[in-house]
């Protein structure tokens, strides 16, 4: 399967949704407001063909993180929708875009929808990875106004943030217009991990290691610990699986002569100006793939990708990104 199908849906699929232990209960249901029959999800925007398992392989147990998620809010239930709105009541919503961004994680919205009322009707009328503007409608939902209510901030943080992932990827993607490849890092969001790099995929960028088995990557206390940079590299090279490229951080030219000598497949320049940068790039020359790293900020992609980097690695893509502006209102 390719990786940019992981969330995505047959348009002919419909979700057979595990009741969550929150879910609304079997309660008489008033009538909908728009009138819709009741049914599962289904999207509306042409989706690439997969199946729901994919979900779980891909994403490491999609609804058992739902679950977790949901539980923060509604481990004690919801006393004011209790109190207030009347358990058989149906209502209709929409999510909607309040800035412009690049879509992504409609199908978590809906599962997270269908996990608290698996008789929920959701629609998505804007693809993954696309570009939409402020009041764009992104996603429609009937359901039982109860469960919809309790469901409503889980699905708004989560597709918040992987919003606000792919738009900023998307901005360094732009800004590296082809000549180098946007990566993320290993500073994710703790558990929201695959959807962080999902997010990132979105937005066109690239993936770096999932985890630390992943891939070499020898850092400053590798090095500290191992004695040197040679020394490291030549450890990794005897016992790490031929599989895997070897990669060295380094934080000065000296270092980068010394990760050249010794092997190293691909150098990561670490928090180097972009001068450093330039002399790093012209030393190495096609003896290994260079990397950017550290501190780098939207502004300075465009500047290095000329220099002509072959990776810039950014953790502001998922660290501290700015959740995007989105919406879940009720029909009046």
């Amino acid at each position: 399967m390719c990786e940019h199908d992981v969330l995505c849906m047959a348009t002919t699929t419909r979700l057979r949704v595990p009741t969550h232990p929150l879910a609304a209960g079997s309660v008489g249901r008033r009538a909908c407001a728009t009138g819709r029959p009741r049914a599962c999800y289904r999207p509306t925007v042409p989706m690439t063909t997969s199946t729901v398992g994919h979900w779980d392989s891909e994403l490491g147990e999609l609804d058992a993180l739902i679950d977790r998620v949901l539980a923060e809010d509604l481990a004690s239930g919801d006393v004011t929708a209790r109190t207030t709105v009347p358990a058989d009541l149906e209502a209709a919503a929409q999510m909607l875009a309040k800035s412009e961004l690049v879509v992504c994680g409609m199908p978590v919205a809906a599962r997270v929808l269908s996990r608290v009322d698996p008789r929920a009707d959701v629609q998505i009328f804007a693809a993954e990875r696309s570009r939409v503007t402020a009041g764009t409608v992104l996603l429609r939902v009937c359901g039982n106004a109860r469960a919809l209510l309790g469901a409503e901030r889980t699905a708004l943080n989560l597709v918040q943030r992987m919003c606000g992932v792919a738009t900023a990827t998307r901005r360094f993607v732009d800004a590296a217009a082809g000549r180098c490849r946007i990566t993320d890092t290993r500073k994710t969001m703790p558990g929201l991990r695959a959807l962080d790099r999902y997010a990132v995929r979105c937005g066109g960028g690239h993936n770096h290691r999932n985890d630390l088995g992943a891939g070499v990557l020898i850092k400053e206390n590798h090095i500290r610990c191992a004695g040197s940079v040679t020394a490291a590299i030549a450890a990794a090279a005897r016992q790490a699986p031929h599989t895997l490229r070897i990669e060295c951080e380094v934080t000065n030219l000296a270092e980068v002569d010394e990760a050249l000598a010794a092997g190293a497949e691909v150098i990561l320049l670490d928090n180097m100006d972009d001068a450093t940068v330039a002399e790093a790039v012209a030393r190495i020359g096609e003896r290994a793939w260079t990397e950017v790293s550290g501190n780098v900020e939207l502004e300075r992609v465009a500047r290095l990708a000329e220099i002509g980097v072959d990776l810039i690695s950014a953790g502001a893509l998922t660290h501290s990104v700015r959740a995007a502006d989105i919406s879940l209102k009720f029909d009046r």
